[in-house]
């Protein structure tokens, strides 16, 4: 099939799929909305979230008709949906939401995301994500926060609330530590010092671990890479992805992570920070493995060897 219909044929089904599970949801959003009482949400909530994992196993069905993607998947095992789970990802493309989901689907709970304050306007899909309890945030930058700290407060306070919700029935909370999606321009500016990753931002990842306590079974640190370079989503829905490697490790979180305080201990912020830089080390290893077995980066040890 040419890739052109094959993005077209993906984007129905993506839109069908969606028209179809998205009208069952925001019937349970209106009734958790017109009955904001704790028995309601205790009985809504699981509906609400088995009709999202319903969308996500609908999207892996037309991923599985229309991609001829080859998966590589590593340490999926051992993982269980009756856990909650703190999961930390890089970032290249939108379509690492859609790899999560895919990969972990069945596996842990439905997957939630800090999305912008913004987003919750967006309509029909904005009172989904808030029936689901997908978290909003106004994200303050630098120099705002610096012309008025009080902010700070502000996004500790909105986090603990939402990380709150989660504390109800097993969670998994997505967590992007890059920040951004990565760029070769990003990764200059920043001077980074990692070959194929943006330095990893530790504040956010350290405030869900304290709002959460010790619920948290384990750290879900996932690695995707993609050989041909990170696709457009596009690109990924005419099936021009040939492959799509996923790394998982499952990692304890150090004791006394979940009740240190990052923005009051200095000590707790510096053992954080040299956690997650080690944790990104790592990382790093993974997709220069990744890329060498896919012939896309050369072996340093075999070129040492040839010079």
């Amino acid at each position: 099939m040419p890739s052109f219909l094959r993005g077209v044929l993906a984007v129905l089904l993506l839109v069908l799929n969606t028209l179809f599970w998205c009208f069952p949801l925001l019937v349970g959003a209106l009734v958790k909305l017109l009955l904001p009482f704790e028995p309601v949400r205790r009985r809504i909530d699981p509906l609400l979230n088995a009709l999202a994992n319903g969308w996500v196993a609908c999207n892996s069905g037309w991923m599985r008709l229309t991609q001829p993607t080859v998966w590589d998947v590593e340490g999926a095992e051992e993982l269980r949906r009756s856990d909650w789970y703190m999961v930390n990802c890089n970032h290249q493309s939108w379509v690492d939401i859609f790899v999560l989901q895919h990969v972990l689907r069945g596996r842990i709970p439905l997957l939630k995301f800090f999305l912008k304050q913004q987003l919750i306007y967006v309509p029909v899909i904005g009172l989904a994500w808030w029936a689901l309890d997908f978290p909003f945030m106004r994200r303050h930058g630098k120099e705002a926060l610096r012309r008025n700290p009080e902010l700070r407060a502000q996004d500790h306070e909105a986090t603990l609330r939402a990380c709150r919700k989660f504390l109800q029935m097993p969670t998994s909370v997505m967590n992007f530590a890059e920040g951004t999606r990565f760029t070769p321009d990003k990764h200059d500016a920043q001077g980074s010092p990692y070959r194929h990753l943006l330095k990893p931002k530790a504040g956010a990842m350290a405030l869900t671990l304290n709002a959460m306590g010790d619920r948290f079974r384990s750290l879900v640190d996932a690695t995707i890479v993609y050989p041909a370079g990170a696709p457009s989503f596009w690109d990924f829905l005419c099936g021009r992805v040939p492959r799509i490697a996923v790394r998982l490790r499952q990692l304890p979180i150090p004791e006394g992570f979940a009740t240190s305080d990052y923005a009051k201990d200095p000590a707790f912020r510096r053992a954080f920070t040299r956690w997650l830089a080690a944790l990104w080390e790592e990382k790093d290893r993974q997709v220069e493995e990744v890329l060498q077995s896919a012939g896309v980066v050369p072996n340093r040890a075999e070129t040492a060897a040839a010079g």
